[in-house]
């Protein structure tokens, strides 16, 4: 693209065994279900290989459903040498008290506009997770996060609380590298990508629903500001109708 002297490839994780099941998964460590395995594999690592594209660094979060979405694409693409960064700011947003429950019984509980005001604000936190809820000591125990320092360990997150923690990583880990030459993909989860995707854009993104599986690509200059839109590995049509199946979830 004209102007641009870097890109970086992402990816969000396609189905889990819990959105299978639309339940609030947030920082609970499932893996992906059938269909999310073979979306890796057909529908991300497919585009992916289309486009030949190689790559020399991964960055993924802690949690499994990311981690096996990324194995999956590097074996297809038959670059399973190349380093691979764990970090868990690039986590899923943690749902609080919701985690574990159904989206559409929560719905029936607190109305669907709380729900969605939960889902979808910018700043509006959901209740924190309580040591009572029959998920909470499973995270808390996860070997994958047990090096996250206390305090930053979170019990509730908004987008924007989000953004504070996956920013960072953006600006201290994964920016160094693009600007070193280096071809990187991240593979991460729908509000941290989505919490990334404001921040490049520095646009109002509320009611952007980034599809599952389809890879993107982000163009950008030398000062690392973003050039031209982002480009989904996919016809409009497809990229249209995984938008309005995020969208429709919960409902």
């Amino acid at each position: 693209m004209a102007g641009a002297k870097y890109s970086v490839t992402f990816v969000r994780h396609g189905e889990s065994e819990w959105n299978k099941m639309n339940l609030f998964c947030g920082w609970h460590d499932v893996g992906l279900s059938e269909e999310g395995e073979w979306d890796a594999l057909e529908v991300s690592a497919a585009a992916l290989k289309r486009e030949n594209m190689h790559y020399d660094i991964a960055f993924t979060s802690c949690l499994r459903r990311a981690n096996q979405t990324l194995e999956i694409i590097l074996k297809e693409l038959n670059q399973t040498n190349i380093p691979v960064r764990q970090l868990w700011r690039l986590n899923e947003r943690h749902y609080g008290a919701l985690t574990g429950f159904n989206k559409r019984q929560m719905a029936d509980i607190y109305g669907e506009e709380q729900v969605q005001i939960w889902r979808r604000s910018f700043n509006i936190p959901p209740p924190a997770i309580e040591p009572s809820n029959p998920y909470y000591h499973a995270i808390k125990n996860n070997p994958r996060l047990r090096h996250i320092n206390e305090q930053d360990f979170p019990t509730t997150e908004t987008l924007e609380t989000t953004m504070e923690r996956v920013v960072p990583e953006w600006s201290d880990s994964i920016i160094p590298e693009v600007r070193a030459g280096k071809r990187v993909l991240v593979v991460a989860h729908g509000t941290s990508l989505r919490g990334l995707v404001k921040h490049i854009q520095d646009a109002d993104i509320m009611k952007f629903n980034l599809p599952n599986s389809i890879p993107f690509i982000i163009d950008f200059d030398a000062s690392m500001k973003m050039v031209g839109n982002i480009r989904f590995l996919a016809n409009d049509d497809t990229v249209l109708k995984a938008m309005e199946k995020v969208a429709s979830i919960g409902k």
